[in-house]
């Protein structure tokens, strides 16, 4: 039980040595998905068939292992190399099943915590050999994406449908309390379920003619990176070295309306950036539809400014999202501690054997 308890003291440990690994991934399809949109110049996936779309694939192929990796590690870290495999194909699943990077958080612990107790059980010598390379890995990956796959699953796909019936109610109704749902919804999981609620709401209202609500949903979609890289080069202490490197690119993503941007500080320090993202996207939203925004590309970032209806209320409501997100994060994050920043980057050390 004191080993038990002992794994979740250390639980900002896993997650950064997660996220470390995360980051290069995020980065680098992050920033070529950046590039290929604004070569293209009109918001969204650039057409089929050019050199552009071709950049794009490339990116969100990177970008879509972001999960998996941050999985793979955060189980690395409890249970050595034995918790890669359940880590990774755990967070495999979580895309699959459309938990996004806080599915694979779950994942990543889970896996980690089967394979450490795996490694603990006595077996005949003649079992002993092949326990790192078949059992342990079969058996902890077989839990961690059933764990995923048929409990997690299911409840995930209904509070989507439930969201999506929810913001179709909204739409009828009040404007700002729309924008501020959306806000809340693009601010929770960026790129995950609740995030494309809100974003495929958005793609309905535009192929139905109405641009109202894009506006601000470009809004609540850009606010998350921009913020936490604000709070990042405002309050340096309170980040480790490479969130503060994140920043930079984060910057370059919500440019573009790439919400994954802010990935790297969520997973690292969920409880209180991913609070902080929620209430200042859905500042966002809401002054958004009273500044009238709309917007007929379901399309996000500074690119869109061309296209938008009030770029200047869009530029306010986006600086009121920015600066709510990027305000609450530095009151609620503590400083980094030396021992905590020795954890990340090229100081982080990982045992891989299986002793």
């Amino acid at each position: 039980m004191n080993e038990f308890a002992g794994i979740f003291r250390d639980t900002r440990k896993h997650l950064m040595n997660g996220v470390s690994h995360m980051i290069p991934f995020v980065v680098t399809g992050g920033i070529l998905m950046a590039v290929a949109v604004m070569a293209y110049g009109q918001g969204g996936v650039p057409p089929e068939g050019t050199w552009m779309a071709t950049l794009w694939t490339f990116g969100s192929t990177a970008l879509n292992l972001m999960v998996p990796v941050l999985s793979a590690y955060i189980a690395a870290s409890i249970a050595d190399r034995a918790g890669i495999c359940p880590g990774f194909v755990g967070g495999m699943i979580s895309i699959n099943v459309g938990a996004g990077f806080l599915g694979g958080i779950v994942t990543g612990l889970l896996g980690g915590v089967v394979c450490y107790y795996l490694k603990k059980v006595k077996v005949p010598k003649a079992l002993s050999s092949i326990m790192p390379i078949m059992i342990i890995p079969i058996v902890g990956s077989l839990v961690t994406m059933g764990f995923m796959q048929y409990i997690l699953g299911a409840p995930i796909a209904g509070i989507m449908d439930g969201m999506t019936k929810v913001m179709e109610h909204l739409g009828n109704g009040n404007k700002v309390i729309l924008g501020a749902v959306c806000g809340l919804l693009a601010g929770f999981d960026f790129g995950g379920p609740f995030n494309k609620v809100a974003y495929t709401f958005g793609v309905a209202t535009v192929s139905a003619g109405v641009y109202t609500y894009a506006g601000p949903m470009a809004v609540t979609m850009t606010a998350p990176p921009l913020g936490c890289a604000l709070a990042a080069f405002l309050a340096k202490k309170k980040f480790t070295q490479e969130e503060r490197e994140a920043a930079k690119s984060a910057v370059a993503m919500g440019c573009v309306g790439i919400t994954e941007g802010a990935i790297p500080f969520a997973a690292n320090d969920p409880l209180r950036v991913i609070p902080s993202t929620m209430i200042g996207a859905a500042v966002g939203g809401a002054v958004g539809y009273l500044f009238n925004i709309t917007n007929p590309v379901a399309w996000s970032g500074l690119i869109m400014l061309p296209v938008l209806g009030n770029p200047i209320g869009f530029l306010i409501s986006l600086a009121a999202a920015v600066g709510v997100t990027a305000g609450l994060i530095i009151l609620l994050k503590k400083d980094i501690t030396e021992s905590a920043e020795d954890t990340d980057g090229d100081n982080l050390e990982i045992d891989l054997s299986f002793e």
